[in-house]
């Protein structure tokens, strides 16, 4: 019997001793190092036992926030017992060397305030290779690339050239939005940017013999106008990434850390040669390239007057729009008008390929036979390093049926004179009398059809205020009041939400009304029925930023959260504020 009575006593006092254990309320900070280089990040994770409220950071005077905070929550029963964890991230970067102190964090759990203790740290120089695991920027750094790869680094003057911006990233990274924070301008080139369409991610890429998602985000043709090194400006984006941390979430998914990365394909200088002066063709107008020549008449017999055309035509790869045709030559006899231009070229990542065409108009005073000079096109081939001269075929054109050429075209001609007799009553069908009838009397003023049309541009421009004013007024009046109900609604049930902080059930059931309603009044649709998925891609649709998208989604999602774990510890207060924040920042917006 005292056996038992001793068990059941230790039994009891294992139990209070766990339960005061358990009962200890702590709130730490903690850091990834406590000596880092100027350059180099610092990671900084308050961490608490219990849910609190008003979490007040630090003042990080001698650091610069480069991202947070980040809010994580970690529950578990192990053998009956309970296990939470919550934490506030932070990611910092040193101002200035020396000793420097993290200063107190605050939070209010259960009513008591509570503080977490200084941290002394030292910065020292900048290292020359910074790294941090645990650091957003160092995961990043190490799984995602922008690289800007040129066809050909030394080419000549107006030798075309393709850069190709390839975006590469791999697990465990995901991009959720790209913007260009910086476009380069090519201010030293010919440049034509080839359209790409939808993006598209191509699983199998490889980056230095690496595997490696692989994007291409731009595509460009360039064509240099100056000889010696050109800079090629650096193309900038910013990008919305999620990394899996190694915190889990109620349900055992991994919880994902959300950050902002900006990425360079850094600055590029190419080489650009000129062209070689050794045979270099007196004729020759810039043209660099592999091309095909031909002059084309489309008539070689007419007759004088008659026109005829002559093509002149260079078809080929190279820098088509930027060099001009030569002229055709023709005796003086043929009338030459100004000549036609025509593009046929497509651009592509080889560069220009196509045709281009001057046509002249020509017209034969007399009759003879006229030859066609030969016309001589000269260009420069980049693969040979050489200059070629192409020159057209002989021609000939027949003109029959005209004035010959000498002769005398202005001799007098004899005119014969014709003695014309005229009747007495030849002119007798022109009437020579005049008969004059005196002007009746106007009618119309002050008559009936005065007063109508005086009247009826009154009466239309009532009808048309009445319109205005009365029946479409009507139908404006209730789509706004229903947009106003739908505000009024979403009013009400944050006010409701507002007022139901001691009951979490009540206060995220409200809170969610609210948030669909807000949506129902911007956009005029229903939202109930849509899943997170639709919501956050519609508001994207819409033009709101990933960030406020996101923000929106996580809210419903804490909302759903509280409604079906009501035992989960959750943050009353911080989501109410957070739903004020993102609905405020998407109305902005929209």
């Amino acid at each position: 019997m005292t056996q038992h009575l001793v068990s059941r006593l230790l039994l009891c006092l294992i139990f209070l001793v766990s339960v005061n254990i358990q009962s200890q309320i702590s709130f730490d900070a903690k850091v990834s190092k406590k000596r880092l280089g100027l350059n180099e990040r610092l990671r900084v994770d308050f961490v608490m036992n219990e849910n609190g409220d008003d979490f007040t950071p630090p003042p990080f005077t001698n650091f610069q926030i480069v991202s947070g905070p980040q809010q994580s929550v970690s529950r578990s029963w192990v053998n009956g017992v309970r296990s939470f964890s919550k934490t506030y991230t932070y990611f910092l970067t040193p101002k200035r060397k020396g000793k420097v102190t993290l200063g107190q964090a605050v939070i209010v759990i259960k009513g008591e305030v509570y503080k977490t203790l200084p941290i002394p740290l030292e910065v020292t120089s900048a290292v020359e290779k910074p790294n941090d695991p645990n650091n957003i920027d160092y995961i990043t750094d190490q799984n995602i690339r922008l690289v800007a790869e040129i066809s050909n680094t030394q080419p000549y003057l107006n030798e075309g050239i393709t850069v190709l911006y390839k975006l590469y990233f791999r697990n465990p990274i995901s991009i959720s939005d790209v913007q260009e924070l910086e476009s380069p301008s090519y201010g030293d080139f010919w440049s034509h940017l080839i359209k790409i369409g939808q993006v598209r991610v191509n699983t199998r890429g490889e980056y230095k013999g690496e595997p490696f998602n692989e994007v291409v985000w731009r595509k460009v043709v360039l064509y240099p106008q100056k000889t010696g090194k050109l800079d090629i400006e650096p193309l900038s984006l910013n990008l919305s990434l999620s990394v899996p941390s190694d915190r889990r979430d109620l349900f055992g998914r991994r919880i994902l850390t959300q950050g902002q990365k900006t990425i360079s394909a850094g600055r590029r200088v190419i080489n650009v040669k000129s062209l070689p002066e050794k045979n270099k063709p007196t004729d020759y107008t810039g043209a660099v390239g592999s091309f095909d020549f031909d002059v084309i008449i489309d008539k070689n017999a007419l007759k004088a007057s008659e026109s005829f055309q002559a093509k002149i035509k260079v078809k080929g790869k190279g820098n088509l729009k930027l060099f001009n045709l030569p002229s055709i030559n023709v005796p003086n006899t043929l009338e030459v008008y100004e000549p036609e231009h025509s593009e046929n070229v497509k651009i592509s990542l080889s560069g220009m390929e196509g045709t281009i065409e001057d046509t002249y108009t020509i017209v034969p005073k007399y009759q003879g036979k006229y030859p066609i000079p030969p016309v001589q096109f000269s260009y420069f081939d980049p693969k040979t390093s050489n200059y070629k001269t192409l020159r057209s075929q002989d021609l000939l054109v027949d003109v029959f049926e005209g004035p010959l050429a000498g002769s005398n075209t202005n001799q007098e001609k004899v005119e014969t004179k014709q003695i014309i007799s005229t009747k007495e009553n030849s002119f007798r069908f022109i009437q020579l009398d005049t008969q004059l009838f005196p002007i009746k009397k106007n009618k119309f003023w002050l008559s009936l059809n005065f007063f109508i049309l005086l009247v009826l541009p009154i009466g239309l421009l009532l009808i048309v205020i009445f319109i205005k004013r009365f029946i479409l007024k009507q139908t404006t009046d209730s789509a706004n009041n229903k947009q106003k109900q739908s505000q009024r609604l979403a009013s009400k049930y944050l006010s409701s939400a507002k007022k139901a902080f001691h009951d979490q059930v009540i206060f995220y059931e409200a809170l969610e009304r609210a948030l669909h309603n807000y949506l129902k009044a911007k956009l005029k649709i229903e939202t109930t029925e849509m899943s997170k998925e639709k919501i956050e891609r519609l508001l994207l649709d819409k033009k709101v930023n990933g960030q406020s998208a996101i923000n929106f989604i996580v809210v419903i999602e804490n909302c759903e959260l509280a409604r079906y774990a009501p035992d989960s510890s959750v943050s009353i207060k911080g989501d109410y504020q957070k739903a004020i924040s993102v609905i405020a920042s998407i109305d902005r917006q929209l």
